[in-house]
């Protein structure tokens, strides 16, 4: 096995920051959507997902591959979503292994009226704190990082030409 490329101070720094800011991020978005919307991030995830899929409706390997969670984690996620009437399981219509997510009009609304707070809790916890062009640089890292790991560019529903 060859010798480890060790971080040198600066790539120390740099890492170690970025650990520190994602995680706080992460937190202050889950701890906003759990005050105001009852619900942790990753189900406010899932909604996203589902909201913005064809007839809001995904199969289930589909959602666990676009939120990043395994498909037990999601199957639990979706079954408490479930409960709150926020999502349908159903069989796929042409595969019997299959199985569908699918957004109904009363998820779609407790996403809608999540969306305001969350959206202004991005603003303020991380895009604020940048200037437009760092933003960008932002956007071109995270794609760089994706693209060098094999990983598909995030997908949005719609496309503003920055």
């Amino acid at each position: 096995m060859p010798d480890p490329r060790w971080l040198d101070a600066k790539e120390q720094c740099t890492w170690r920051a970025y650990l520190h800011a994602t995680g706080l991020v992460r937190d202050r978005l889950d701890r906003q959507l759990q005050r105001d919307s009852g619900m942790p991030h990753a189900y406010y995830e899932i909604l996203v997902r589902l909201s913005e899929a064809p007839g809001r409706t995904l199969r289930m390997h589909e959602l666990a591959a676009l939120s990043q969670s395994s498909r037990s984690r999601l199957s639990h996620a979706v079954a408490r979503l479930e409960q709150q009437g926020w999502i349908e399981r159903r069989e796929h219509p042409t595969d019997r292994r299959g199985l569908l997510a699918v957004l109904t009009d009363r998820g779609f609304a407790a996403l809608a009226a999540a969306a305001p707070g969350h959206v202004e809790a991005v603003r303020r916890i991380l895009l604020d704190s940048l200037s437009p062009e760092q933003v960008a640089q932002l956007r071109d890292i995270c794609e760089a990082v994706l693209a060098a790991n094999g990983e598909p560019l995030p997908e949005l529903p719609f496309d503003d030409g920055s």
